[in-house]
């Protein structure tokens, strides 16, 4: 085939994925501005990876370089309002819906089947919630979904070596973007070994693509062996505490409807049907094995359920094709029609749209909590730290100017001697990155803020003076005085939609006891 009937038959696919991916882009911008002006603001992590973006490394305790570096970018060209920092995640977003386009069209889909794919991924819950705000999980599919994409298209007979060099740059950076790289990587290698297709894997062009990969996620591996492998022990601390809820495997399955939209079922599940018994996509029977494997993998390791999400855009896409096989008699199907499955499509949108507000915070707090509770609508839950009226992912948009704001006031009650040298302590990531953040936004000019918390323990304590302390933490004044001789409460957090540990007292503690001498070591924890 010519470089020019290559292009032709690229063309038409990749013009409409475009055109669904600008929807896409479109769609998350609106989310946010929309969510903004009902007064959901900054996320927790957000504040904490524009933290680590100022601290760029090859490695952070509970997660790759990648988002600090996307979060530090994303800052620089766009600004840090709300809209700005989510700006990368939408564009990932986007990049995900068209690369599901393209893998119908790799895999025999024709504009039906396309179509239908990219536009069930676009109503995915998950999707729209993790590609609406600034994290690591909405670029995950990106990165999974381009080696997906390479090899079915070396299998297909393109230009081997250039392929593999795709394959090997998306898996080294995906790598560095999320741990959970690895097991996919472990997982599609399983599924290639276990049919025909393993002989890609005995080519010089897969060896240049894996020394590739190598390479790429060598800084990280010697990051971790330089700071003792703190993301290990962030991972043995998450499950010796109870971090995660654990889920049986038919829970585990079954909280792959939620995230997916269950009417969505009807697609990804023949999806991945459709790779095992390679009929109607012939020698794909590997990237079906891959999902079973995946799945496998993070139900034994108790991922959260959340974890599969990146390998739903190829099944998807199995699923467009599945259905389009299944009704090839349809006169809208043998037309090529964009809307050739109106019932289910219709069906699927009038069901994403009812469960719009489970995936991005549409209503207000209190009508949210009106529309769930008559509609019976439980949102799954990941971890088992308490919650209140609000799921957590949305709880954590709440509460972080009045603390910043309390903050400020008693940091400007001190002499200026004092301020030189105080502590300003945050129990988690969340409070002393919304002080970093906001405390110099709103023109307070608060000093770095300091926390035992992963990362930021690795920052250590800038020199302050531990006998005079601001600190946001969830103590009660009698477990504080055990440490300090003056203790005084200047403020409280009492957000109602906050999560609650986040409710409590700040304090200005002044004079640490001799019976409780500071330690910063004693301050870590990887959690």
């Amino acid at each position: 085939m010519t470089a020019t009937s290559i292009a032709r038959t690229v063309d038409p696919p990749l013009r409409l994925a475009l055109t669904f991916a600008a929807v896409k882009l479109l769609f998350q911008f609106a989310l946010t501005i929309y969510t903004q002006h009902l007064g959901y603001g900054y996320f927790r992590d957000e504040f904490y990876y524009i933290a680590c973006g100022h601290h760029l490394a090859w490695g952070f305790v509970d997660h790759g370089p990648i988002v600090a570096l996307q979060a530090r970018l994303g800052e620089l060209v766009f600004g840090d309002s709300v809209f700005a920092i989510r700006i990368l995640s939408a564009f990932a977003g986007a990049m995900a819906i068209l690369l599901t386009g393209m893998l119908a069209w790799s895999l025999g889909g024709r504009k039906p089947a396309q179509a239908l794919a990219m536009f069930a991924l676009m109503l995915a819950p998950q999707y729209i919630g993790t590609d609406g705000y600034l994290s690591m999980n909405s670029f995950e599919p990106v990165f999974w979904m381009t080696c997906v994409l390479a090899l079915i298209l070396i299998q297909q007979g393109h230009s081997a070596t250039r392929w593999w060099i795709v394959f090997g740059a998306a898996a080294g950076i995906g790598l560095l973007n999320k741990p959970s790289m690895a097991f996919f990587l472990v997982a599609l290698g399983l599924g290639l070994l276990c049919t025909g297709q393993r002989r890609l894997l005995f080519t010089r062009g897969a060896a240049l693509g894996i020394a590739l990969l190598l390479a790429i996620s060598c800084p990280n591996i010697l990051w971790q062996i330089h700071n003792h492998w703190p993301t290990l022990e962030f991972l043995r601390n998450g499950q010796a505490h109870h971090k995660n809820i654990t889920l049986n495997p038919l829970q585990f399955f079954l909280a792959q409807f939620a995230n997916m939209q269950p009417v969505a079922s009807l697609l990804w599940i023949p999806g991945i049907v459709s790779l095992l018994r390679a009929k109607s996509i012939r020698d794909a029977r590997w990237l079906g094995l891959t999902a079973m494997f995946f799945f496998a993998i993070m139900y034994l390791l108790h991922a959260k359920d959340y974890y599969l999400a990146g390998i739903y855009p190829a099944l998807f896409a199995a699923g467009g094709i599945a259905r389009e096989h299944r009704f090839a008699a349809s006169p809208a199907v043998q037309r090529g029609d964009l809307i050739a499955f109106p019932i289910f499509e219709s069906i699927l949108l009038v069901t994403s749209l009812i469960l719009l507000p489970m995936s991005s915070p549409v209503l207000r707090p209190d009508a949210w909590v009106r529309y769930t509770t008559a509609l019976h609508l439980h949102g799954n839950k990941t971890e088992n730290a308490s919650t209140g009226p609000l799921p957590q992912f949305y709880a954590d948009r709440f509460g972080w100017q009045q603390q910043v704001d309390l903050v400020a006031q008693a940091f400007h009650s001190l002499t200026p001697e004092e301020q030189k040298r105080v502590c300003i302590f945050g129990g988690n990531y969340g409070e002393a990155g919304a002080i970093d953040f906001l405390g110099n936004r709103e023109g307070a000019h608060l000093p770095a803020a300091i926390s035992g918390q992963n990362n930021y323990w690795l920052w250590g304590t800038h020199g302050c003076d531990p006998n005079l302390v601001i600190a946001v933490i969830g103590d009660t004044p009698q477990e504080v005085s055990r440490k300090y001789e003056s203790v005084t409460i200047v403020g409280v957090r009492n957000n109602p939609f906050a999560m609650p540990f986040e409710h409590g007292n700040i304090y200005l503690l002044r004079n640490r006891r001799a019976s409780a001498p500071f330690h910063w070591a004693d301050e870590r924890f990887y959690f």
